[in-house]
C-alpha cells in the first residue's frame, strides 16, 4: 500500500470533489435550466458558541488558493459520470474555472456573529459549488484559532506551545491547528512538518518513555543533556516530581561546571500549583533562578487561568488535546447563503431567509468597525455596501471597512501576508478589544448593529416575502 493511498489517495487537484453531493446536484439543475446568472453569497457565523465572546478569523489563504486552482480532471468526470450526471453538464465542468469576485476580512481579524467574513459574487454555479470547501476551511481554522486565542489571553504573557498533534483529527487538521494556533499567539508547535511547511518554531522536551528505558532517572537526564547540552528541559515527574527535581538540580550543577545552563524542568501531572511552588523554591535555593518551569497535561484556558490566579510560578505551558480539538466547543454555526440574485431585468435583487432563528441579512454588505481616539473598538456596524456614510456616535473618531477585495474576475488582487505578519495583525486586533469582551467566562457582548438602511431593507423584505408567499399559496 502506497503512502498516498494511506493518506486518502487524493492530491490538491482532487479538491474540486471535496464537496457535498448536493452541491453538484444543485449545480447540475442550474445548468439544466440554463441558469448562469451571477449571485452574491455571504459566509458568516450565525451565533457564537457558549463561552465565546469573539472569533479570530483564519483560513482565507487556503480559500483563495483553492479558488485559483479548482478544476475537474478526466478522472473526476469519469467518477461523476458513474453517479449519473449528464454528459452536457460534465462537458461544462471540464472547462470549469472560478471567475468571480471575492471580498473578505483579512486573516487575524477579530469578528462577530452575522458579519460577512467572505463575500462571493460569481455565476451561480461557481458560487454554489465552492460552498463546502469554504465552510469546512473557515470552520476548522477559525474554531482553532479562537480557542488558541483564549488560551493565549488566559496565559497573560506567558509562553504557550501547541502540543496537540497526537490527538488532533487527522493529518490536515494537525497542520491547520498548528498554523491557526501560531497566528493566535502560540510561540510554536510540536508538529515538525508544520514547522517546516509554515516556518513555525518547533519545540519538544522528552517523554516518560525515554526516562523509563534507563536503569536510573538520572542516567536518562545525563544522556539527554549530553546530546542537547544547550537546550534541555527535563521531565521530572515520571516517578516522583520532587525526587526527579533533586536529580535535575544535580544535572544542572554539572552543566554549570561546563559553562552551560539547564533550560527548564517540566511537570505533566499532579497538583501543578502546589508542586510548581515547591519546585521554584528548591530551584531558587540552589541558585537556579534561571531554570524555567514548564507544565503540560490536560490544560486549557480555564485551567491556565486558575493556575495563574493561585499564583503558580509557571513560565510556560504546553497545551495539547483541549486546545488542538477545541474540546469544549469544537465547531462553529457557520453559514454560506445567497444575499442577492440577478433579476431578469439585469438588476441585483436582495434576498433573505426567514426561517425561525436562521434568518439571513439581505443585500451586498460591508462591515464597519468603529474606534475611539485610542484605536480601541467601540462597535461594529453591518451596512449595505452602497452606503457611503456611517453615522458616528459621540465617542467614535475612526471607522474602518473590514471587507477588502481579494479576487476580481477570478484573479487574485491581494498580496498574501506572511504568517508572522498575520500573527502580528492578530495580536494588534486582540489588543484593541476591551478586556470586558475577552474574559474567559461571562464576557460582555460586543455591540454589532445594523445600519438604518439595512434594517429598513430587512423589514421591507420580510413583509414582502410573507405577503408574496401567502398570495402565491392561496392561488396555487
Amino acid at each position: 500500500m502506497s503512502m498516498n493511498r494511506f493518506l486518502g489517495a487524493y492530491n490538491e487537484e482532487d479538491l474540486s470533489l471535496f464537496t457535498d453531493f448536493y452541491e453538484l446536484t444543485m449545480c447540475a439543475a442550474y445548468f439544466g435550466n440554463k441558469n448562469f446568472a451571477p449571485a452574491t453569497f455571504d459566509l458568516f457565523v450565525r451565533r457564537l458558541p457558549e463561552n465565546r465572546s469573539y472569533l479570530l478569523f483564519t483560513g482565507l489563504e487556503q480559500i483563495l488558493l483553492y479558488l485559483q486552482s479548482i478544476k475537474f480532471t478526466e478522472r473526476h468526470l469519469a467518477y461523476l459520470k458513474q453517479q449519473g450526471f449528464a454528459k452536457s453538464f460534465l462537458d461544462y465542468l471540464r472547462d470549469f474555472k472560478f471567475t468571480g469576485d471575492v471580498w473578505a476580512v483579512p486573516e487575524g481579524t477579530i469578528v462577530f456573529p452575522n458579519e460577512p467574513l467572505v463575500r462571493i459574487t460569481a455565476p451561480i454555479i461557481e458560487a454554489q459549488i465552492v460552498e463546502t470547501f469554504l465552510l469546512n476551511t473557515v470552520n476548522l481554522q477559525t474554531t482553532m484559532s479562537t480557542k488558541a486565542s483564549r488560551v493565549i489571553h488566559a496565559a497573560q504573557g506567558r509562553t504557550v506551545i501547541e502540543f496537540g498533534l497526537r490527538r488532533e483529527h487527522g493529518v490536515d487538521a494537525g497542520m491547520k491547528v498548528a498554523r491557526s494556533s501560531y497566528i493566535a499567539g502560540c510561540r510554536g508547535t510540536s508538529n515538525v512538518l508544520a514547522g517546516m511547511i509554515y516556518d513555525i518554531p518547533v519545540f519538544g522536551t522528552m517523554a516518560h518513555s525515554f526516562i523509563m528505558t534507563y536503569p536510573r532517572e538520572i542516567d536518562a537526564f545525563r544522556a539527554f543533556t549530553k546530546t542537547f547540552p544547550e537546550k534541555t528541559t527535563l521531565l521530572i515527574d515520571t516517578y516522583d516530581d520532587l525526587s526527579g527535581l533533586e536529580k535535575a538540580v544535580i544535572v544542572a550543577k554539572e552543566l554549570e561546571t561546563k559553562g552551560l545552563q539547564l533550560s527548564g524542568v517540566r511537570l505533566d501531572s499532579g497538583d501543578l500549583t502546589a508542586n510548581s511552588k515547591k519546585i521554584r523554591q528548591i530551584l531558587d535555593a540552589n541558585g537556579l533562578e534561571y531554570v524555567k518551569i514548564f507544565v503540560s497535561g490536560d490544560l486549557d484556558e480555564f485551567r491556565i487561568s486558575e493556575l495563574i490566579s493561585k499564583g503558580a510560578p509557571i513560565d510556560s505551558f504546553g497545551v495539547g488535546t483541549k486546545m488542538g480539538t477545541s474540546s469544549d466547543r469544537p465547531y462553529l454555526d457557520i453559514i454560506y447563503k445567497p444575499c442577492e440574485t440577478l433579476s431578469a431585468s439585469g438588476a441585483y435583487v436582495p434576498v433573505m431567509k426567514l426561517s425561525p432563528d436562521k434568518f439571513t441579512l439581505p443585500g451586498r454588505k460591508q462591515v464597519y468597525r468603529c474606534k475611539d481616539s485610542k484605536g480601541n473598538y467601540v462597535q461594529d456596524v453591518i451596512a449595505l455596501s452602497s452606503e457611503k456614510k456611517i453615522t458616528m456616535t459621540e465617542n467614535v473618531t475612526e471607522i474602518e471597512s473590514l471587507l477588502v477585495n481579494v479576487m476580481s474576475k477570478g484573479e487574485l488582487v491581494y498580496s498574501f501576508p506572511s504568517l508572522n505578519q498575520i500573527r502580528t495583525f492578530a495580536s494588534e486586533n486582540s489588543s484593541k478589544l476591551s478586556e470586558k469582551y475577552q474574559t474567559i467566562t461571562n464576557a460582555e457582548t460586543y455591540p454589532v448593529k445594523l445600519s438604518p438602511k439595512l434594517h429598513k431593507l430587512v423589514e421591507f423584505l420580510r413583509e414582502k416575502i410573507i405577503t408574496t408567499e401567502v398570495a402565491n399559496y392561496s392561488h396555487a
